[in-house]
């Protein structure tokens, strides 16, 4: 129902219903986060998710949610929780993976975002079309990791270098990764 191309008929007509795309930022070695905390501070960073999910449904486990302290404006806020009385203001609940995506599709979505935490990234990555990867030269510390994306499977289509300036003083880059056709 979701995710990548179907077949819409015996002539394999492709059509997309919904993407399903995750956004994070990593340092080199695939860190995400330290106790619930981004390790580092990149302003532009924050820019590119706000610009890129704008509008769009953001997908993301309770720690996270929490972590974060509010739904996001202009954003659509599902949160995947295993509690059956979890409650939040402003955003959606869900209990399940499949359940957030159909809850996204269902008013309208084109492409669904799933923003994190680590084990919802494990738990989802089977269903990506898309990955948005900021990626930061440094090595941080931390304990939470973004899984590794296997090149047989991924291409990378777009690579740009982020700046650098008094206000994001690391070096990143902004890249998008696709899933190879037929994966």
């Amino acid at each position: 129902m979701v995710g990548r191309s179907h077949d819409a008929s015996s002539t394999h007509t492709q059509f997309i219903i919904m993407l399903v795309s995750a956004i994070v930022a990593t340092d080199q070695n695939g860190l995400i986060g330290d106790q619930g905390q981004i390790p580092w501070h990149l302003p532009s960073d924050l820019k590119y998710f706000k610009r890129t999910t704008l509008h769009h449904h953001l997908i993301m486990g309770r720690k996270t949610f929490a972590s974060i302290g509010r739904p996001l404006p202009r954003r659509h806020t599902i949160i995947l929780t295993r509690d059956p009385y979890y409650a939040v203001s402003g955003a959606q609940v869900a209990h399940h993976i499949p359940e957030a995506l159909s809850m996204a599709y269902e008013a309208g979505e084109t492409e669904a975002f799933i923003a994190g935490g680590g084990e919802i990234y494990k738990q989802s990555m089977d269903l990506w079309d898309r990955v948005y990867l900021t990626r930061i030269q440094t090595e941080a510390t931390g304990d939470t990791y973004f899984p590794k994306l296997d090149p047989a499977h991924w291409i990378c289509t777009s690579d740009r270098e982020g700046t650098v300036d008094e206000k994001n003083v690391l070096p990143h880059r902004f890249l998008i990764y696709e899933r190879k056709s037929g994966e």
